[in-house]
């Protein structure tokens, strides 16, 4: 099972930032990251969407234990990135046409 605390560390150390960087690039304030450590509890889920939207990753890469199993298809790396290319309105359409299969 994933420490998430310690996954946050990790994931921290890896970009060379400090709790003020990660703070910053997520939105929250450094108090409240260091509060977690201090007081050993959990971050909100809320707050770990935006710890996971600093790092660039989603709350699943984030709980899963093995990051290649979320490697992507060369198709489905092409699809994101001609999605990028799409309006929100456009964007939405795409999904919602998804969702119909």
């Amino acid at each position: 099972m994933i420490n998430v605390l310690d996954r946050i560390v990790h994931l921290r150390q890896q970009k060379n930032w400090t709790e003020y960087q990660l703070a910053e690039r997520s939105g929250l304030t450094q108090s409240t990251i260091s509060s977690w450590y201090r007081k050993d509890i959990l971050p909100s889920i809320p707050s770990l969407e935006k710890i996971c939207a600093a790092f660039g990753i989603t709350l699943s890469q984030f709980f899963a234990e093995d990051l290649e199993s979320f490697s992507l298809t060369p198709l489905q790396i092409e699809l994101l990135e001609e999605s990028g290319r799409l309006t929100p309105i456009q964007l939405k359409a795409l999904v919602d046409f998804f969702k119909t299969f």
